[in-house]
């Protein structure tokens, strides 16, 4: 971990919310004016899309049918975790995007489904920004969690993330539910070994948990509205947390460990502003004290 030049970390699994919770740090930053370098997961991916494809269809030939983007085989985790080094010791680091759709296309310059080309993050940065699948990732040859100095994880409770995968991949993609159930299947062993361990070495997680049943998450018609739901904030170490503060700030939320609170699912992007912005500023300070 760098006091010169602090990393945040947020890792979640594929629909987990981790997007929308880069939005709330993007009001953060705005707000308190810190001016944030980003690295987004998918750049570090081994396979661009077509290349993908490809790969999985021969693992599937060799009858491997657990290839996904969860594991260390389809990802570049020695360089995200030298990017993490590098940025707590220079300030900088080498990345990339990939591009999901047309308008990042126009944006970068590359088709849809491919990399751009590798390059310096700019050096005048007051943080790293790291939103993916595996910015807490620890493996027998890499340690990426040691980097970060704030990790934040963000699951949805197993049903509630099925049925958000399923909904993103029938309405935006067109698969059949079949298809993205076969996704699942695929994917499951990777999930178990390479995110889940994930959020043992996260500083705080948020997990959203369905007030509704979602018994059968295959046949939901819809995902649970964040008013049928409610979230669990976990701190693995909950000393200086001003607890209540935030019960006081968080109408209809309690403690329900010495380390937990559960408030309303409305209420998340006020739980995130309440209790990052003051971690965040930690950070900042820390970093402008040395100057």
């Amino acid at each position: 971990m760098s006091r010169k030049h602090p990393i945040i970390s947020i890792t979640g699994s594929s629909g987990a919310g981790t997007t929308s919770v880069k939005k709330t740090f993007e009001q953060i930053f705005f707000r308190e004016k810190v001016n944030a370098a980003y690295i987004e997961g998918d750049a570090f991916h081994r396979y661009d899309r077509a290349e993908m494809r490809a790969q999985m269809a021969k693992e599937a030939e060799r009858g491997n049918k657990h290839f996904s983007h969860f594991s260390p085989e389809t990802n570049l985790f020695e360089e995200l975790e030298r990017a993490f080094r590098d940025y707590g010791e220079t300030g900088t680091a080498v990345t990339r995007h990939y591009v999901h759709d047309a308008e990042e296309s126009a944006l970068h310059g590359a088709p849809p489904g491919t990399f751009t080309d590798w390059e310096k993050l700019p050096e005048s940065s007051d943080l790293l920004f790291y939103e993916g699948l595996h910015g807490a990732v620890v493996t027998d040859k890499v340690n990426v969690a040691r980097y970060a100095d704030l990790k934040i994880g963000v699951v949805p409770v197993i049903n509630l993330e099925w049925i958000q995968k399923l909904h993103r991949d029938r309405s935006a993609r067109g698969y059949s539910t079949e298809a993205v159930t076969d996704t699942i299947l695929r994917r499951m062993p990777d999930y178990i070994h390479y995110i889940c361990p994930q959020f043992t070495e996260t500083d705080i997680n948020f997990q959203r948990v369905p007030t509704v049943d979602t018994s059968n998450p295959f046949i939901a018609r819809w995902i649970p509205t964040p008013d049928e739901s409610m979230v669990v904030i976990r701190f693995k170490n909950p000393r200086g947390i001003d607890f209540p503060y935030l019960l006081s700030m968080l109408p209809q939320s309690w403690m329900s460990r010495a380390n937990s609170i559960v408030c309303p699912g409305a209420k998340l992007d006020l739980a995130m502003q309440l209790i990052l912005t003051p971690l965040i500023m930690q950070l900042i300070e820390r970093k402008r004290s040395l100057k």
